[in-house]
């Protein structure tokens, strides 16, 4: 029972970083961005929030520099896809070539090249700040909790009700539907697709704060480790909706939780067998799922107000 119970509050941890990213690439796919570059949105945003972490010794205030060095590095996606009606993939896969190396840059100039191993305090959890001692399981799964995981799951009943109870949604998912219609309505189509960069940006940049300011004490390079493409399979898995990406995240943060534990249960495999389970499970639930429900249809097409 203590094996389950450990496995269950560390899915639900593990998921956190997951249900940022996924929903980020939901707002910009909602909107008709196709965003392949999570994964270096996630890593400016978690080397920016550990070092402005370590210099100001607030992991609130580290996550908040992370999401706006991802939404400043997504405006060049936004410009290129938006204003110049770029291939979204190939930008998409610059951010992914630019952004982690530009981060391994800033951290060997500001903390050199065979500098010791910095570390940063954690994000205080709820229990702590409350000064409330959590013993039992419910207690711990909701307590022994830090912020940003609480802003995590609100958000993501937030965007379930913006998406299907207001107009403000609706006219939303009408530019990644049908931006011409939309546009014949009044929507500002160019504008709600830069909303939506900067919405993405600003997720995707505190999925990767998260990492350095709530999981672990240090960053590294590839500290993402991939869950920036996981995140574009939850959202296939959860269908382009809310709820359905929850359940995909917390799949995966099980799956990822699992292998941990798997190494440390010390079985004579090398562990990098356990260490395949996260992607190994992605492969599986694409092919199994497939896109027999595509996503929005205008998604992945550029827009260019001058044409018919």
């Amino acid at each position: 029972m203590e094996f389950v119970t450990n496995l269950i509050l560390a899915s639900v941890r593990m998921a956190t970083p997951l249900i940022f990213l996924s929903l980020a690439e939901l707002y910009s796919q909602r909107a008709g961005l196709v965003h392949i570059g999570l994964e270096g949105l996630a890593a400016i945003g978690s080397l920016t929030g550990f070092l402005v972490s370590h210099i100001t010794g607030s992991p609130i205030v580290g996550v908040c520099a992370g999401a706006m060095a991802a939404i400043l590095v997504n405006m060049i996606y936004a410009y290129a896809t938006v204003t110049l009606c770029a291939e979204q993939i190939v930008y998409g896969m610059a951010i992914n070539i630019f952004a982690p190396a530009l981060a391994s840059f800033i951290y060997r100039v500001y903390f050199g090249a065979g500098s010791e191993l910095v570390q940063v305090p954690l994000m205080t959890n709820l229990s702590a700040l409350l000064g409330i001692n959590a013993d039992s399981f419910i207690a711990k799964l909701f307590l022994e909790q830090t912020l940003m995981v609480y802003l995590a799951y609100g958000l993501v009943i937030f965007t379930a009700i913006y998406f299907s109870k207001t107009k403000s949604g609706l006219n939303y998912k009408a530019v990644g539907e049908y931006p011409r219609a939309a546009a014949t309505l009044g929507i500002n189509v160019i504008g709600v697709k830069y909303i939506a960069s900067i919405i993405c940006g600003a997720l995707a940049g505190i999925g990767g704060a998260y990492l350095t300011t709530c999981y672990t004490t240090t960053y590294v390079d590839g500290n993402v480790a991939g869950r920036g493409f996981i995140a574009l399979a939850a959202v296939i898995f959860g269908r382009w909706s809310a709820g359905g990406v929850l359940l995909a995240c917390l799949f995966f943060g099980f799956c990822d939780a699992l292998q941990i534990r798997l190494q440390v249960a010390s079985f004579n495999v090398p562990y990098q067998f356990f260490q395949m389970i996260p992607y190994v499970a992605t492969v599986v639930v694409l092919a199994i799922i497939g896109m027999k429900k595509a996503g929005p249809k205008s998604c992945g097409k550029p827009y260019r107000k001058e044409e018919r």
